[in-house]
């Protein structure tokens, strides 16, 4: 994949070495301190995100790890992940206005194991995900690894793929599709998948733009993005995870599903035909 051209976001907020993480969460107000804060959360099972919400007046300032200046084994993949993000910027924001919509930035969150989000406390295990509340990009760099020897989906258009779906979520917040469907739906034919599917196609949509912009596509490339959005389908992982398919279950939509519409973005990089929704059978 080549990056040369790509300008990295300055819409990032770098938690690495803070918050739940492993080093500090400053806390501004209120006499409780957030060592007794996390012992109450896990005492009585709690989210402890309002508490330090409250305390901090509404919302927790964080404060960059003891030695800032020193190089992490994830730089490489912080900088790689500010391009794509500053990429999505610059191809969303014209096709938005032709659009008739207002286009602003999401926030990339990158944090260690766990952190306060506007949709709760975010947990690394859960991989990459989107917070309409906030605005936010979360990502744990470490699931670039994961992608790799759990998913079987190495390399570096891969990862794009993924920081790409998580921006398509974004663009179907400013476009209000969020708001006019139940993404928190199970099944095959829901709302959930739905919603899914077209932010795989809003990933097409990105890779088709971006490589004409940009010249961002090498050989290989495209089957890499192929095989990341075929190994999060969801009959593969419960295939993987319990032996077998349960499509009353579904959330983002079978290996086929995510692939196809993922090609489909990204075979003309027009947002008219990732419409999931109108369509019978995703």
């Amino acid at each position: 994949m080549r990056l040369d051209d790509l300008r990295p976001t300055e819409n990032v907020d770098d938690r690495r070495g803070s918050g739940f993480g492993g080093g500090r969460l400053a806390i501004g107000g209120g006499g409780l301190g957030l060592v007794a804060v996390v012992v109450l959360s896990l005492v009585f099972g709690v989210d402890p995100t309002p508490l330090l919400d409250t305390m901090n007046g509404g919302g927790a300032t964080y404060q960059q790890q003891a030695n800032p200046g020193e190089p992490r084994a994830d730089d490489a993949a912080y900088q790689f992940s500010r391009r794509i993000v500053g990429s999505a910027e610059d191809v969303w924001s014209p096709i938005l206005r032709a659009e008739g919509v207002t286009f602003s930035p999401a926030m990339l969150t990158t944090y260690d194991v766990s952190t306060p989000t506007g949709c709760g406390t975010g947990q690394s295990s859960a991989g990459p995900f989107y917070c309409p509340a906030d605005d936010r990009i979360y990502l744990d760099l470490a699931f670039y690894d994961e992608l790799g020897s759990r998913f079987g989906a190495p390399g570096e258009f891969a990862r794009a793929y993924v920081v790409a779906h998580e921006y398509g979520h974004h663009i179907q917040n400013l476009l209000g599709v969020m708001a006019r469907h139940q993404t928190g739906s199970r099944g095959a034919d829901s709302d959930s998948v739905r919603t899914e599917l077209q932010a795989d196609c809003f990933a097409g949509v990105w890779a088709y733009h971006a490589n004409q912009q940009f010249r961002i596509l090498e050989t290989g490339d495209v089957e890499q993005g192929l095989q990341a959005a075929s190994s999060v389908g969801d009959d593969t992982l419960e295939k993987q995870s319990q032996g077998y398919v349960v499509p009353d279950s579904f959330t983002h939509g079978t290996s086929a599903q995510r692939t196809r519409w993922f090609q489909r973005g990204l075979q003309g990089g027009d947002i008219k035909a990732c419409d999931t929704f109108s369509v019978r059978t995703p």
